[in-house]
């Protein structure tokens, strides 16, 4: 379950990066900075496939591990349409206030072009396929079909990075490099969509995943538990592209240059992370099918092995990170102002990722164990509490490199915390 879900998030972060990795190929801070902006936004997209996605998915686990089959049916024709029916809103929200929203962001009037071409293609255009296709590997993996849901998301990502050069440089002229990122990034989703649809059909009379809604609703109980952890879930997600955010309008006060080193960290910085939410990914249906069964010991096994995976990866991360920084941000711009920032940055969020680790890993536990008030208590307290007023009290006390450092700080807190709630909180039964 772990391997192809840290597989498909490593090649999802690959494809997020080959954008960054293109635009920089034209040394143009702005219109690196400009695709930089909309990631934040993006991330919020993506929140709604946590709301649907994780909600529906855990609870379609629990649901089979209390053998409740035709109950499991009805959640999965729900979380299909529900995931329809927000990025259709979210779609259309972002088309009808571009503008006061890429202003709000820091839009100015060097990268607006940019980031409003890019938004288009990918957020208005792209809202619908690329939440349905998160939502539908959520799904598939629920009932432990994790190979085929990380082959939908790899689909994907594999696409983009191959059409990626051609609007780029073949079939759109030179300057509109972050139009045919946006154009590519589009289709690839729609083609991971419509791999995800098929899947969806072709299993429809072996699973219980469907997305034929003539079953009816679930119970009033099971669509306020899909809601009851999918929302903690989503606020979480949310609440940390908000910190995208602040951290994206802290740093382009201090200059354009530092917004776009910025950029290539945030992106860099998530191969490890990305690869935890895989590691957590994989787990979850176990945890949740296991604790809904009763299977004690296997649940605490799974939790065990993941937790251990989870740190090794993160304390190579950091050696590797620390090691070859330079290397790693030349890979995606030369401009010697921003590599020189964006080394330093990387070398100190680097740092955080054992404990970043470590912080999502108990929401997810907790999301497994169907505890949406918990997931959601941790992750608003992370971020509204810890992270986004550290990057503020850090930034007016040390300037710029303050905003670097908030992460560590906060995060030290974060997993004190995490820990704390964990042997106070979790089922009797549980490590």
């Amino acid at each position: 379950m772990i391997v192809p879900a840290a597989v498909s998030q490593i090649i999802v972060l690959i494809y997020n990066m080959a954008d960054t990795f293109y635009i920089g190929r034209t040394n143009d801070p702005y219109m690196l900075a400009g695709a930089s902006l909309i990631l934040p936004v993006f991330n919020m997209l993506l929140c709604l496939s946590s709301l649907a996605g994780i909600g529906g998915g855990t609870l379609i686990s629990r649901l089979l591990g209390s053998g409740e089959e035709e109950e499991a049916r009805k959640v999965s024709a729900f979380s299909f349409w529900l995931a329809v029916a927000l990025s259709l809103a979210f779609s259309l929200g972002l088309g009808c206030f571009m503008t006061p929203a890429l202003r709000f962001l820091g839009a100015g009037d060097n990268i607006f072009l940019y980031a409003r071409q890019y938004s288009f293609c990918v957020i208005v255009l792209g809202a619908v396929p690329t939440v349905l296709s998160n939502v539908m590997a959520h799904l598939v993996r629920s009932v432990g079909m994790s190979r085929e849901a990380g082959f939908g998301i790899t689909l994907g990502a594999v696409l983009n990075i191959a059409l990626d050069p051609v609007f780029m440089y073949l079939i759109l002229p030179d300057g509109q490099q972050v139009l045919g990122v946006g154009i590519a990034t589009l289709l690839s989703n729609c083609v991971a969509c419509v791999y995800f649809l098929v899947i969806l059909w072709q299993i429809r009379q072996h699973t219980v995943l469907t997305a034929d809604p003539r079953g009816g609703l679930p119970c009033g109980r099971n669509i306020a538990a899909v809601f009851g952890v999918g929302i903690p879930s989503a606020v979480a997600s949310l609440l940390f592209d908000l910190d995208y955010v602040v951290i994206d309008k802290l740093m382009v006060s201090y200059s354009e240059v530092a917004l776009a080193a910025i950029g290539i960290v945030l992106k860099v910085e998530r191969l490890p992370l990305n690869v935890g939410i895989g590691i957590c990914q994989g787990m979850v249906p176990l945890v949740a099918y296991n604790c809904a069964s009763g299977n004690e010991k296997r649940m605490n096994q799974v939790i065990r092995l993941s937790l251990a995976t989870g740190l090794v990866v993160a304390a190579a991360s950091i050696l590797l990170y620390e090691l070859f920084t330079p290397w790693i941000v030349r890979v995606f711009i030369s401009d010697a102002p921003t590599v020189a920032l964006a080394t330093t940055f990387l070398r100190i969020r680097i740092l955080a990722t054992p404990l970043m680790f470590l912080s999502f890993f108990t929401v997810y536990i907790f999301q497994g164990f169907g505890n949406g008030r918990i997931s959601l208590f941790l992750g608003v307290v992370r971020w509204a509490v810890f992270n986004i007023p550290m990057l503020y009290l850090l930034n007016f006390c040390i300037g710029m490199y303050g905003i670097v450092w908030s992460q560590i700080v906060a995060d030290v807190l974060t997993v004190l915390l995490s820990v704390y709630v964990y042997r106070t909180r979790r089922p009797a039964f549980a490590v």
